[in-house]
């Protein structure tokens, strides 16, 4: 029958495919024209308050005018029409707009009240940009990656990849790694130990690759190696699609000690020997400490011939029993969730839309 042939369903899938795409180009130009239309009334409303005398005033009665024309329209609320002065104010430097200059239409708008509401300047606002374009970010994880800066942490780790890796390898290496690891997604009492951690990690593994960025599968932890009858064991080990290279990841729950350097080398040195295929790039590590001297560092990787970085990790620690009266009451926590959804009800239903 004609529903089960090869053809016809290789060509059902071919039509079937066309549509994804043709619907995905009708939503990227539908958003597109709506944030070119905020940004042009952002533009309009900053002139009138500028250069009339209806001030503020202006936006409530605008608000009310437009939603009374087309109430089936949600955009027009006072909140979103505050949005679209803040979207222009922000971005007013790059004349005549910043469309070509930075990408904001090819983000839903809800993502660039994120950004421009969190941000301090276009710099920052472009990294996020980017960013979410190439990680493929929702909101909520956009907003995560602000809260924790993310753009100061990104390629910051102190390597030897400059000297161990090609170009652009090692550019691309430097960029994929961070300093420091935020790993907020756990809680661990003092007496916590380099195991507990791994452990925690991994039955955390969606926040966790989350944090180590896009482009990192999970290949396994304590990961078994046999050299010369002995038996080793990697913390963790990943492959990064992107890199096309193992990487090898060694938690220490103390500061940094040279000695960890020579040990990850070591590790590196085996993988390459024994994992590595022929179309694979050279491993890469990253030892994770609680803590570091960054010229011991330097000192530690410049005579390494593996490529490797070093970061510092942060964790949430479990309070002692005498400040847990100090956490707020389930009726306060419950009361600023309420604010918080009154606050947001406007932004949200937009990134609806």
């Amino acid at each position: 029958m004609l529903q089960h042939s090869s053809d016809y369903l290789d060509w059902l899938n071919n039509i079937k495919q066309r549509v994804v795409a043709a619907r995905m180009r009708v939503a990227l130009a539908a958003n597109s024209e709506l944030i070119r239309f905020y940004w042009e009334l952002g533009s309009q409303i900053d002139e009138k308050q500028q250069y009339s005398q209806w001030g503020d005033k202006i936006i409530q009665q605008l608000s009310a005018d437009l939603q009374k024309e087309f109430p089936e329209i949600k955009g027009f609320s006072t909140t979103n029409l505050k949005y679209c002065l803040r979207f222009y104010q922000f971005f007013a430097e790059l004349q005549p707009s910043p469309f070509g200059q930075q990408p904001v239409d090819q983000i839903p708008w809800g993502h660039n009240i994120q950004i421009f509401t969190k941000c301090t300047s276009l710099e920052e606002a472009s990294f996020y940009i980017s960013q979410t374009l190439e990680q493929g970010w929702s909101r909520d994880v956009l907003a995560l990656q602000l809260k924790s800066r993310l753009h100061e942490r990104a390629g910051k780790t102190i390597s030897n990849f400059s000297r161990t890796l090609p170009a652009p390898q090692s550019d691309l290496a430097q960029q994929t790694l961070k300093d420091p690891y935020i790993f907020d997604f756990m809680q661990l009492t003092t007496s916590f130990n380099e195991r507990d951690v791994e452990q925690q990690l991994t039955r955390h593994l969606t926040q966790f690759l989350l944090e180590l960025g896009k482009g990192f599968a999970f290949v396994g932890r304590q990961y078994h190696l046999e050299i010369a009858d002995n038996d080793y064991y990697l913390d963790l080990l990943f492959y990064h699609i992107t890199l096309k290279c193992y990487v090898v990841i060694e938690l220490k729950n103390k500061k940094f000690i040279p000695e960890y350097a020579g040990k990850l080398n070591f590790y590196l040195s085996a993988v390459d020997s024994l994992l590595k295929k022929d179309d694979d790039q050279p491993s890469i590590g990253l030892l994770l400490c609680r803590d570091k001297s960054n010229i011991e560092v330097e000192f530690a990787l410049r005579d390494m011939n593996k490529p490797m970085g070093v970061s510092e990790y942060n964790l949430v620690e479990s309070l002692p029993d005498n400040l847990k009266g100090a956490l707020p009451t389930v009726e306060e926590i419950e009361r600023d969730l309420l604010q918080m959804q009154e606050d947001n009800l406007a932004s949200n239903s937009l990134s609806r839309r």
